[in-house]
């Protein structure tokens, strides 16, 4: 990933920044000039709790050029409790314990490699979430 799209997509990444649609309440993610419900502009910003659930999943045992690193490595559909879906990572679980409907939360980790330019990449991935002493 180039550095300037590494840095313009930061607020995304880092905080799961998306839009709310000012028409008729719909939460996006990732962010798009028009709303996928209603097609009217979409542009004030959305901060997502990061709290979802998996849908699905499949773990990659033969991964592509540059994240051999991370390999063997379990990405999932999320459902955000705010609605969205969105394609990630999991992390801090082995692959035998992911069930369908296991609570997640967000956390930013490393996503990739130095590689040729030389630039760490963070973003977000899931993890189990950590149920707290009420």
């Amino acid at each position: 990933m180039s550095i300037p799209r590494n840095w313009r997509l930061q607020q995304q990444r880092y905080r799961l920044v998306g839009e709310v649609c000012e028409k008729c309440g719909a939460r996006i993610f990732p962010p798009r000039d028009v709303c996928p419900e209603c097609e009217a502009p979409a542009q004030t910003p959305f901060v997502f709790s990061g709290r979802g659930e998996v849908y699905s999943y499949s773990t990659v045992y033969h991964p592509p050029r540059g994240f051999e690193e991370f390999a063997p490595y379990t990405v999932a559909l999320v459902h955000l409790d705010e609605g969205p879906m969105v394609t990630a990572r999991l992390t801090d679980v082995d692959a035998d314990e992911v069930k369908i409907g296991m609570p997640v939360e967000m956390v930013t980790r490393k996503v990739q490699g130095g590689g040729d330019q030389g630039a760490i990449v963070y973003g977000y991935k899931f993890r189990p979430a950590i149920r707290h002493a009420a």
